[in-house]
């Protein structure tokens, strides 16, 4: 399930582009959904584990990912640990949800992230309430961020 903490939070990895930096491991990009993530988020083709096709910067190494891209990366690989998902655009949204679907995630986020029209679940840490849409969500989320 994902869950969700909205505002200031201990033990929090801020600086996701840094972790990612010293933490990526190549096989990570091997992983379809990770592929399907770079595609769709930033548009960009996985050429093999240490190289990706960007349309705007020619052939990177995945430290040049987005940040938004490397934070879901991370918060899909790293689920034990709490990522500051708020360095993840709306794009990011429908990844999250997927993610938390697959497992048991925690993001930290300090903007009201539109999570979209379709039905979701999320626990919203502050208050232990579950969410199952954005009319739910935005008078809770309004109340921290």
């Amino acid at each position: 399930m994902l869950s969700i903490y909205y505002g200031e939070m201990e033990n929090v990895v801020y600086n996701t582009s840094v972790y990612f930096k010293f933490n990526y491991e190549p096989e990570w990009l091997s992983d379809p959904d990770v592929v399907e993530m770079v595609k769709d988020v930033d548009k960009s083709v996985v050429l093999g584990n240490g190289a990706i096709d960007s349309p705007v910067l020619g052939v990177i190494a995945p430290s040049a990912l987005s940040g938004g891209l490397k934070a879901l990366i991370l918060i899909d690989k790293v689920p034990e640990k709490v990522f500051n998902a708020s360095n993840c655009g709306d794009n990011c949204a429908k990844w999250l949800l997927r993610i938390g679907k697959e497992k048991d995630i925690t993001i930290n986020l300090r903007h009201l992230m539109d999570f979209g029209q379709e039905e979701f679940e999320a626990l919203i840490i502050n208050t232990g309430d579950i969410v199952r849409n954005m009319d739910e969500l935005l008078p809770i989320a309004g109340r921290y961020v």
